[in-house]
């Protein structure tokens, strides 16, 4: 007789844990300093906090709209107007149980069995399996080190009469590279050209430390109707345990949207929302947590460089990368993650991991700074002994 989980979908019964999981795990397991999944220690800004309760004793504690709160959709569409010039509408905005959630609800709403869908590698790992359980085929699109940059022949190559959208991480995790302003009109270009839609990770678009502000591929022109957004309050306010996201889209793609996520997690905490509606209104509060983030940054990447690690150029997301080839070090990526976490106790993220596939960068490895400073230093100098040592 065979066991009830060997009758379970082959689907997820062959999926190993994500590579974040698996690290944290080990991370937890040891004691390890924990640069790998990224989330910072410190709580969201106490307004934020304080925000909530007030929600708890002032506000209906009972199922919100399935589309979300009001006020948040409204907050939303305010804070892209006030930040990147979009004109939209509350009928634009379909609140999500985090961006995950948000990139299962637009695949699942955008892919149909038999769709090719162009992913960019390195991916966030949940784009592809997301992609198969909607009956698609994802097709990768590798960029290359250290630039990261989208090559037009490539993806011109990709796509076939069977393709019918890519998913854009941009910001891009792991590298924290940004898409160029003639990147995006390329693209833009492409989808148009070749009828595709855009699924638009853009949960890092506040993350950024070079002083540009973030711009959509949904601005580009002929997108608004082609093109998916999703965003993060986890991400903007450092608060990723809340899981409160979004997808923007035009308001008939928006309905639909809305259909794919009501049978996810069908709504959110309503009192998360009311809290991220209000640090959404407060246009000091994003650049005030962002300047703590660029200290912590800084400390890490000074000190990597101090340390003799190269440290790969970035302007965005809460992580910087290492080359360990060019770092001298004869490693690849998961064995020096593997090593670094049980031998230095401090977990970082293999590249690899994030590649499907033959082909990709083996020596590069990520690390989260979104931590307190004097955190940071000691996980710099047992990196630095753990060097010194292989």
């Amino acid at each position: 007789m065979t066991s009830p989980a060997a009758r379970l979908s082959p689907v997820y019964t062959g999926l190993p844990l994500t590579v974040f999981e698996w690290m944290s795990g080990l991370a937890r397991e040891s004691g390890a300093i924990n640069l790998g999944q990224g989330f910072p220690d410190a709580p969201p800004p106490a307004q934020l906090t304080q925000a909530v309760v007030r929600a708890l004793h002032e506000r209906s504690q009972h199922y919100p709209p399935m589309a979300g709160l009001p006020e948040l959709r409204d907050a939303v569409a305010a804070f892209y107007a006030r930040e990147q010039g979009l004109a939209l509408s509350r009928d634009a905005v379909i609140v999500t149980s985090g961006a995950t959630e948000a990139v299962a609800a637009s695949i699942l709403a955008v892919v149909s069995p038999g769709d090719e869908v162009l992913l960019f590698a390195p991916a966030y790992d949940a784009y592809a399996p997301m992609v198969r359980r909607a009956g698609g085929v994802p097709v990768f699109v590798p960029l290359a080190p250290p630039l990261w940059a989208y090559d037009e022949a490539q993806i011109r190559a990709a796509i076939t009469p069977r393709t019918r959208a890519l998913i854009l991480n941009d910001p891009l995790n792991p590298a924290g590279t940004v898409a160029s302003a003639a990147d995006l009109a390329m693209l833009a270009r492409l989808c148009i050209e070749h009828d595709l839609i855009a699924i638009c990770d853009e949960v890092w678009e506040m993350v950024r430390f070079d002083g540009v502000p973030h711009r959509s591929l949904l601005a580009e022109p002929g997108m608004a109707e082609r093109t998916v957004k999703i965003g993060s309050a986890g991400k903007i306010f450092g608060a990723t345990g809340w899981k409160v996201g979004w997808m923007v889209a035009a308001p008939d793609t928006a309905a639909v949207l809305a259909k794919a996520h009501q049978f996810l997690t069908f709504t959110t905490p309503p009192m998360l929302q009311w809290a991220v509606a209000e640090g959404l209104a407060d246009a000091a509060l994003p650049p005030a947590i962002l300047a703590e983030w660029a200290t912590s940054r800084r400390a890490l990447i000074d000190g990597l460089a101090a340390a003799g690690f190269a440290v790969a150029a970035n302007a965005a997301t809460w992580f910087a990368c290492i080359d360990l080839a060019a770092s001298g070090i004869a490693l690849d990526d998961r064995t020096f993650s593997e090593r670094l976490v049980r031998e230095a106790g401090v977990a970082s993220i293999p590249i690899s991991a994030l590649w499907e596939g033959d082909g990709g960068p083996t020596t590069i490895v990520r690390l989260c700074h979104c931590k307190p400073v004097a955190m940071i230093d000691d996980a710099v100098a047992r990196l630095e002994r753990f060097r010194d040592g292989v």
